[in-house]
């Protein structure tokens, strides 16, 4: 039997998609929402869009829910969020393993992330998650790839 057994992170759609399962039946598969991405976050995989934070960051200028002919982005009207993932950050992270870095914080606009002094290391970065819009600039700088969205 083959697969990719791989553990892999949930699917990440573009910002304002459906519900996974409406997506899927809306999604014509055309492409025009990656095309239009001015950051190139959005890629095809298995012929869908999905973001990869790796990237880049996502600046919600609503460009691929405006390509989107299908009705799988459905930003006409919309005054809710985009999507409601927040960044994560791992036990991995190098100021937990008493290595300074705030690379994270450096890229984020929100100042969602906050680095708390602590006795005997470096300050440690937080999330808050009221702040944080889940854009992802935070993800690609890490150079231990300890931040996530979830």
């Amino acid at each position: 039997m083959r697969g990719d057994f791989k553990a892999r992170q949930p699917i990440q759609r573009p910002p304002w998609a459906l519900p996974e399962e409406a997506f899927i039946a809306a999604c014509t598969r055309c492409g025009e929402c990656i095309a239009v991405c001015p950051t190139k976050i959005l890629v095809k995989v298995r012929g869908y869009p999905e973001v990869d934070f790796k990237r880049g960051e996502c600046t919600f200028c609503g460009d691929c829910a405006a390509a989107c002919k299908d009705g799988a982005l459905p930003l006409a009207g919309s005054t809710g969020v985009p999507w409601r993932i927040r960044a994560v950050i791992a036990e991995s992270c190098l100021p937990r393993r008493g290595v300074e870095c705030r690379s994270c914080g450096d890229y984020c606009a929100e100042e969602a992330i906050r680095f708390s002094p602590r006795l005997g290391g470096p300050p440690v970065a937080e999330v808050e998650r009221d702040a944080c819009t889940g854009c992802g600039a935070c993800v690609a700088p890490c150079p231990v790839a300890a931040i996530s969205l979830a």
